[in-house]
């Protein structure tokens, strides 16, 4: 069912009513547009846990509000060589690996927002490509898939969550590139993804080109689009907010004009709301990798162990099978995963 698009007054009673509205008429993705309206509204950027899953049994702490969203590098800085090589896998346990195990659980960072990749369905499950990537690693680690603790963070907080040991993993979506090396580790890239312009039919927008010019384009804090915006606006009014579905929200009540995100998250919500399509080209090729923390070298290699697996089996593979039942409609394009880079150590 499609989400509607609708406009609406800017603030006052009148913003106020626009979104009781829109949390009435929102539908799909399992209930969450409804939810992604007040979030576009109040733009809170907090690390909330979800429902699903056992209670951790205090190891990971309470769960705290950040005192600010943080602030995208001001542009690309891949400048490193081939940020895209991770270390050679192994199966070997280390104290990163002990830990969890006597946790009982993997506590992971997810999104539950972004349609195909994690979101929530009609009975309130998480589900998406993402999600069937931490159920293998759990299944790997813990001998049991449903082992997991998930927590939705916004895009801000994925570096933040894994530094302050709040979460072990985040599979969100999260491009590999130089800058975020500088404070968290990757494993090898599980898909390729490029930056490109989501706008609504009709729109005069036609890409990432001087039709931006004016125009108010919403982008993610903390992501690889809100920096390519701040490297080359073409004339453009930044938009930020926490999350990436808060951007299809105020495209959809006519506070902004178009958005600029990963092709891969956009073709979902394209293909679930039908008053929008992508225009021109991908002007990035990103690749999405596990992300962890810098000191979980033994975790590292065993989740880089795990992708070996998951990508093996050709068409009756783990993760040609997940692709199919999330992407095969979306995404016809992509064919496989992108081959593994290493690097010595």
């Amino acid at each position: 069912m499609r989400i509607r698009r609708m406009r609406s007054g800017r603030g006052g009673a009148g913003g106020a009513t626009a979104v009781r509205r829109a949390a009435g008429r929102l539908r799909g993705w399992g209930g969450v547009s409804a939810m992604a309206t007040a979030c576009a509204v109040t733009a809170a950027a907090v690390l909330l846990p979800l429902a699903q899953g056992a209670p951790d049994g205090g190891r990971s702490g309470p769960v705290r509000e950040p005192a600010a969203v943080v602030a995208a590098p001001a542009a690309p800085a891949d400048t490193c060589p081939d940020p895209e090589a991770s270390l050679r896998p192994s199966g070997m346990d280390g104290p990163t690996i002990e830990r969890i195990r006597k946790a009982g659980k993997l506590v992971a960072g997810v999104d539950q927002n972004s349609f195909k990749w994690g979101y929530r369905n009609p009975d309130g499950h998480l589900v998406g490509f993402d999600i069937d990537l931490v159920k293998a690693i759990a299944k790997d680690i813990l001998g049991n898939e449903d082992l997991v603790i998930y927590r939705a963070i916004p895009t801000s907080q994925r570096i933040p969550a894994l530094q302050e040991g709040r979460v072990d993993v985040v599979v969100r979506t999260m491009t590999i590139n130089c800058k975020r090396l500088e404070d968290v580790a990757f494993s090898t890239a599980y898909f390729e993804a490029g930056q490109q312009v989501l706008a609504p039919k009709g729109s005069p927008i036609t890409g990432y080109d001087g039709s931006l010019n004016g125009r108010r384009i919403c982008t993610a804090a903390g992501s690889t689009a809100e920096a390519a915006l701040k490297a080359q606006a073409y004339g453009s009014v930044s938009v930020s907010v926490p999350n990436q579905l808060d951007c299809l929200v105020r495209l959809q009540l006519g506070e902004v004009d178009g958005i600029i995100t990963d092709n891969a998250l956009a073709a979902g919500q394209a293909a679930q709301d039908p008053s929008v399509q992508l225009v021109g080209a991908p002007f990035t090729r990103e690749f999405y990798g596990v992300a962890m923390n810098k000191d979980a070298s033994d975790l590292v290699r065993r989740v880089n162990k795990v992708l070996e697996d998951y990508r093996a089996g050709g068409d009756a593979g783990p993760w040609a099978t997940s692709y199919r039942n999330h992407f095969q409609n979306v995404l016809p394009k992509v064919a496989s995963p992108p081959a593994p880079k290493y690097r010595d150590g």
